[in-house]
């Protein structure tokens, strides 16, 4: 037997692979993206095309090409294709922020040429719309107390319907509830603006006032603000519930003490893009609030101004003074937006549960 070990023969070990591959350099994209910008504005230069849209969207066709070829040469084509998924990220949030950033650059360049003290504390009372002069002081004071109060309505109202619906839901009344706020998501905000002058001014006989703007708004802040606590809600884990329960502790209590506080933060995010949404709105404002270019501090009583109907009145008007004046309105509007939302991220960061030891 051990000689027929001994004749067995002896084979080699079979060859195997480098275990490391050929890998590009960390500034090889860098490299293919200003390439491809480069070749983008030749390519469009020389074709004829003025837009620079076609030169960007041509730079970026460029680059996912590239970026795929030469990974494929060099690391190969399994490689290749993860790194083209990643351009595709990459140019999809280019195209994204670009535009953004470009309207924010034309705002705040047409705006500031105005935007001063003396704007943001003075009416148009006394000033023709083709004169210079004037401020956006009451379509401001208008804008704060037609939002405040169509949030103090709609969020408690969405917040309410989410819980129900996450918490307690589950019938035949959930899923009715599902299906109109689904149903409220695409109104289009003249439909809300039609509803209110149809009820509280025509049926009821009150007149223009900025509470009946506030209520259309309200009418399109809800769904928005029930969609997205209700996901927030659905993030929270169960067993964070379970040990409450398990505790003793009411469901009732469990919520207002352990669930809300966990998903504090994206409630107060869908609340601010439901804000944001009303804040633009124009139609329903044009439809109940009519528009003054008097102060107007009660919101019960007499027509209002906001923000974006003073944008609408001012650029209607053509005038160089006028048109002016829309900018640096609308600068206001964007400020404004963005300091709510730092505002309600600092309370959601305040609010929130303290994590770590």
């Amino acid at each position: 037997m051990s000689h027929a070990i001994q004749d067995r023969p002896v084979t080699a070990a079979p060859q195997r692979g480098p275990l490391a591959h050929a890998r590009l350099p960390r500034w090889t994209p860098a490299a293919i993206a200003a390439g491809s910008i480069a070749g983008g504005i030749g390519i469009g230069a020389a074709a004829g095309w003025h837009s620079k849209v076609q030169w960007g969207l041509l730079a970026a066709l460029l680059f996912v090409l590239v970026t795929f070829a030469v990974t494929t040469k060099v690391e190969g084509s399994r490689q290749a294709k993860d790194r083209v998924a990643t351009s595709l990220v990459w140019v999809s949030f280019v195209l994204a922020v670009v535009p953004l950033l470009s309207l924010a650059w034309v705002t705040i360049s047409k705006g500031l040429n105005v935007l001063d003290g003396y704007f943001l504390t003075h009416s148009m009372n006394g000033v023709l719309d083709a004169e210079a002069g004037g401020g956006v002081y009451h379509a401001l004071l208008g804008t704060i107390e037609q939002v405040g109060i169509a949030t103090l309505i709609a969020a408690p109202i969405g917040l309410l319907t989410a819980v129900y619906l996450v918490e307690y839901g589950g019938g035949k009344l959930s899923q009715a509830v599902t299906f109109f706020v689904d149903v409220m998501t695409g109104i289009p905000s003249i439909v809300a603006g039609l509803f209110i002058l149809a009820t509280w001014n025509l049926m009821l006989g009150f007149g223009p006032s900025g509470f009946a703007g506030a209520m259309a708004l309200a009418i399109l802040m809800v769904p928005v603000v029930v969609r997205s606590t209700e996901e927030m809600l659905k993030l929270v884990p169960n067993e964070l519930r379970e040990a409450s329960l398990a505790l003793g502790i009411p469901k009732w209590r469990t919520i207002l003490k352990v669930v809300l506080p966990t998903a504090i933060g994206g409630i107060t995010t869908g609340v601010m893009l439901a804000v944001a949404r009303i804040t633009g709105e124009t139609a329903p404002v044009l439809l109940l609030v009519f528009g003054t270019k008097l102060i107007n501090p009660n919101p019960f009583e007499g027509a209002q101004s906001s923000l974006p109907l003073y944008v609408y009145e001012q650029y209607a008007v053509g005038t160089d003074a006028a048109v002016a004046r829309a900018w640096a309105a609308a600068l206001v509007l964007i400020a404004f937006v963005m300091i709510l939302n730092l505002v309600a991220r600092g309370i959601a960061r305040w609010k929130a549960p303290k994590t770590g030891r």
